[in-house]
């Protein structure tokens, strides 16, 4: 497990756009952390890295929003609403596909997680602080390393 610690939103989506420039598609990343505590904002840098040009924000109450890049495409899921309201959901719609996905509120949904995947933490340190582990399960191990 690595950590890294961002003093400002800037640097956040930066760090989320050094990851996302060794992501691929079919690849999945978990984001787990308090609420406003940058995970969306590290997705916007996951994104531009992917090439996605239009604005990030958090798909909170449409559970999903989808992304265009000239890299890669985006899933940006929100699963916190989620919590067994909608018994419908397919999280294998959206992993492993042509896309990046990345999941925030993951264990919502534990037993739908692939088992290997890049996990990161984000705590709140500060007002525009945080600290964000990375840790790479199975295959994504290399991802953590090249860090």
């Amino acid at each position: 497990m690595k950590e890294f610690y961002t003093n400002s939103a800037e640097e956040t989506t930066a760090l989320g756009e050094r990851i996302g420039n060794l992501l691929n598609a079919g690849d999945v990343v978990l984001l787990v952390g308090d609420l406003s505590g940058g995970k969306t904002t590290f997705t916007k840098g996951i994104g531009r890295a992917l090439g996605v040009t239009k604005i990030i924000n958090s798909p909170t109450f449409t559970i999903v929003k989808t992304y265009n890049g000239t890299r890669a495409n985006l899933y940006h899921l929100d699963l916190y609403r989620l919590d067994g309201l909608n018994n419908d959901f397919d999280l294998e719609e959206y992993i492993e596909t042509d896309a990046v996905c990345v999941i925030e509120w993951p264990h919502q949904v534990d037993e739908l997680l692939p088992s290997e995947y890049l996990s990161l933490g984000l705590e709140i340190t500060g007002p525009s602080s945080r600290k964000i582990t990375v840790e790479g399960i199975g295959r994504y191990k290399k991802i953590e390393e090249e860090l």
